[in-house]
């Protein structure tokens, strides 16, 4: 069957994933052609399918340290793998499409803990990453064969498990004339560098601290709940940044630790959340938001500046995820980085909202094809591996 899939000339792929902002499935739908350099695709769809507030709180409570137990995770394993399998079959529906069709799903998962850097237990190193979103149920569901669990061979091999997206990267904005950063802003945000005619051992990539987490949490704190997210940036432009907190932020030691790294909840989650508003209880809540957009394209900028930009020329960035609709966090990066040209991904025939799911559609068909899907360079790994797990879809 495997093979069967994998030697069709064009497919249609579905990718979807859940980012740290959990605040839905993302689910893309592309048509491809090839792998590799070799890899055409055309954008067919994308749509969002928004978690219910109960679902939301279950997942940011299985996040959150010591908040989730192995029943809660267990059964968020399987609603979320539910709730995936209703995004695919939603997508294919808005794009006019049977379901029955779509050849393949890429699916990153809904990350719950993220642990890069080994522990030793019993004399042995372990390092790992969990993300739910039962594979096996979003194949029975669809009949739709499914690569997931696509960290935990990058981990295996010594490396960071993320970013992952950084060798898609690669494959659709690489350019003979112009140096490209390629910047993710999610929960977490992401960079790659894609220096002018690199190979793809010459690019690098790495997590460059908060996206929009910081932000959200602050915007749910001040909303009661009632908001996730600072729609366009209105809060925060209606705030005043701390210079004295964004210089604290910015002191962080995440920021200084060299790449290859991968962040998330760990660093920048709840408990980080609860000491900015412990610790400045006399800043209003617009002026915290303010604050945190500021620290999240000051972060960005420093990562660039310190990592990047010294090593080659870079002319241009490519912005994607929920971060490129905030008017104000844009704003903000572009006064942080000046010397770049900043533009949302869209203008490059990717949606800023679809990009990673995409890129998990791109990753699901190397898997197939047998090829490696991660880029040592970027994620820290000894050597290139295939990634994932592929379940098959239904007996035909």
């Amino acid at each position: 069957m495997i093979e069967r899939l994998a030697s069709k000339p064009e497919k249609l792929v579905v990718g979807v994933m859940s980012g740290t902002s959990a605040d839905g499935v993302d689910a893309a739908l592309i048509q491809l052609r090839g792998s590799g350099d070799q890899l055409t695709w055309r954008f067919l769809r994308h749509e969002t399918l928004h978690y219910s507030v109960k679902v939301r709180d279950l997942i940011l409570r299985c996040c959150d340290p010591g908040g989730g137990d192995a029943a809660s995770l267990c059964r968020l394993n399987v609603l979320l793998g539910e709730l995936f399998a209703r995004a695919i079959q939603h997508v294919a529906e808005k794009a006019g499409i049977d379901a029955a069709s779509i050849d393949l799903v890429g699916s990153h998962g809904q990350t719950v803990q993220h642990l890069p850097v080994p522990v030793t237990i019993t004399g042995i190193p372990v390092r790992g990453s969990l993300q739910v979103g039962e594979p096996a149920v979003i194949a029975e569901r669809t009949g739709i064969t499914t690569v997931a669990n696509f960290r935990a061979r990058d981990l295996a091999a010594g490396g960071q498990g993320s970013p992952l997206v950084s060798f898609v990267d690669f494959l659709l904005f690489r350019n003979r004339s112009r140096g490209r950063l390629v910047l993710n802003i999610g929960g977490v945000a992401s960079l790659t560098a894609i220096p002018a005619s690199a190979p793809a051992d010459r690019v690098i990539g790495f997590d460059t601290g908060p996206g929009n987490m910081v932000i959200d949490g602050l915007v749910s704190h001040m909303t009661g709940g009632r908001e996730s997210l600072d729609l366009g940036g209105r809060y925060a432009r209606g705030g005043r940044a701390s210079d004295d907190l964004l210089a604290r932020l910015l002191d962080h030691p995440y920021l200084l630790l060299p790449p290859p790294k991968s962040c998330g909840r760990q660093e920048f989650g709840r408990p980080f959340l609860d000491s900015i508003l412990k610790e400045n209880g006399t800043l209003q809540p617009k002026d915290l938001i303010a604050t945190a957009t500021r620290f999240t394209a000051e972060s960005i900028a420093f990562a660039c500046r310190r990592y990047v930009m010294p090593h080659n020329v870079f002319e241009e960035a490519i912005v994607s995820g929920g971060g490129a609709r905030n008017a104000y966090l844009m704003e903000q990066l572009r006064a942080a980085i000046p010397e770049l040209s900043i533009k949302e991904s869209d203008e490059y025939g990717l949606p800023a909202a679809a990009k990673e799911a995409v890129a998990f559609a791109i990753l699901a068909n190397e898997t197939l094809h047998g090829h490696a899907g991660n880029l040592p360079a970027a994620t820290g790994a000894a050597h290139p591996v295939v990634l994932g797990s592929i379940v098959p879809g239904r007996l035909s």
